[in-house]
């Protein structure tokens, strides 16, 4: 693994607002222990450009500073646990950007 930043684009549909207010409140501590960074979220995002995904109500942006940090937090069983509530409660996709080396 690398030592470049990782950028993690989530596009999720919310079919169970109560249930994904669970994980919602529990996600932010699982991104602080593996060093993470919320970037932002969008309530109303706009599709420019091609076919507009399925799971478009919401997209999230966040970092981790490192590959390992990114495989440790989707590893964490305490997340696994808590991403119950999410897969119940949505339709996602996940993409996994790795950032580019710095210039040197």
């Amino acid at each position: 693994m690398t030592n470049v930043s990782v950028y993690m684009v989530v596009n999720l549909k919310i079919n169970d607002p109560d249930k994904y207010n669970i994980y919602e409140k529990g996600f932010f501590p699982f991104l602080k222990k593996h060093n993470g960074t919320f970037i932002t979220f969008d309530d109303s995002p706009e599709c420019l450009e091609g076919v507009k995904p399925v799971q478009f109500d919401r997209v999230i942006i966040f970092s981790f500073p490192s590959e390992q940090d990114a495989h440790n937090w989707w590893n964490d069983d305490g997340y696994q646990e808590l991403s119950k509530h999410r897969r119940a409660a949505t339709e996602i996709t996940l993409q996994k950007v790795k950032g580019i080396l710095p210039r040197t």
